[in-house]
């Protein structure tokens, strides 16, 4: 088996890359605990001055692997590997920029988030659709996305469940610029030697001043929200959207 997270360095800038291009770089429990250990390894790594992640193929990311959710549904709390991951990669002691080339829903789209700045391609696509197969969104990626988009935009996102085109990320405030197609991968690389050339102190010190402004959300008890989204998980309706989604029909909601 391929690894499923590749980890590249040249001249400070890392490249992390989601190696699952078949399944559309879906998050499994290899691929996420390869991406915890990339960024481990990275921040330990003198020659780094920033981090560029990507993915593989055609999609960057499309959330949770729904049928190795399937599998587990009687795990007692499935959604914390990847809460606990996506705050690693929030905390890397680098600057970090999504380099969004194709699709980022659910998770995908949560990862994008976690970085530091986002590039967008224009046919990409990013959403939160988890109101579509029963799911709750777990709730400090909640936090993120009220921090980034707003309670407008977050209320926008996950009522309605469809993905937004990368222009309208742009509108929303979730991408900081989006460009043509062929083009992303030459701006985000342009974007990341510009960052790397900057001191390294500088970099590292405004990262975590960045962290501390919003540290005080740490605080806030959402225990009662866990619950529900636990409920949610392990629902007939989950099971019944993640099934649906699989199969590429509409899903029949009962509310239990």
């Amino acid at each position: 088996m391929p690894d499923e997270i590749l980890t590249e360095i040249v001249d400070g800038v890392a490249t992390v890359t989601l190696n699952r291009p078949e399944k559309r770089n879906a998050m499994s429990a290899a691929l996420l605990r390869g991406l915890r250990t990339s960024f481990d390894e990275l921040d330990e790594d003198p020659r780094v001055r920033v981090v560029v992640v990507r993915g593989a193929g055609r999609a960057f990311c499309s959330g949770m692997d729904l049928r190795e959710m399937g599998e587990r549904r009687g795990a007692a709390d499935p959604e914390s590997n990847v809460t606990e991951i996506l705050q690693r990669v929030e905390r890397s002691r680098h600057p970090t920029i999504a380099m969004v080339h194709g699709d980022a829903i659910a998770g995908g789209c949560e990862l994008a988030l976690h970085c530091d700045l986002r590039i967008a391609a224009e046919p990409a696509r990013l959403g939160m659709p988890l109101v579509r197969i029963g799911l709750l969104v777990p709730f400090p990626l909640l936090q993120k996305l009220v921090e980034i988009i707003g309670s407008a935009g977050t209320r926008e996102l996950l009522f309605i469940g469809k993905p937004v085109t990368a222009l309208r990320a742009l509108e929303m405030g979730m991408v900081h610029q989006v460009v043509p197609a062929a083009e992303i991968e030459s701006t985000t690389m342009a974007l990341a030697r510009t960052i790397a050339g900057h001191a390294p102190l500088s970099l590292t010190g405004i990262k975590t001043g960045l962290l501390r402004a919003v540290s005080l959300r740490d605080q806030v008890d959402h225990r009662d929200i866990d619950e529900l989204a636990r409920q949610a998980h392990q629902s007939a309706d989950a099971a019944e959207g993640r099934q649906a989604m699989l199969e590429k029909r509409p899903p029949v909601f009962r509310g239990k």
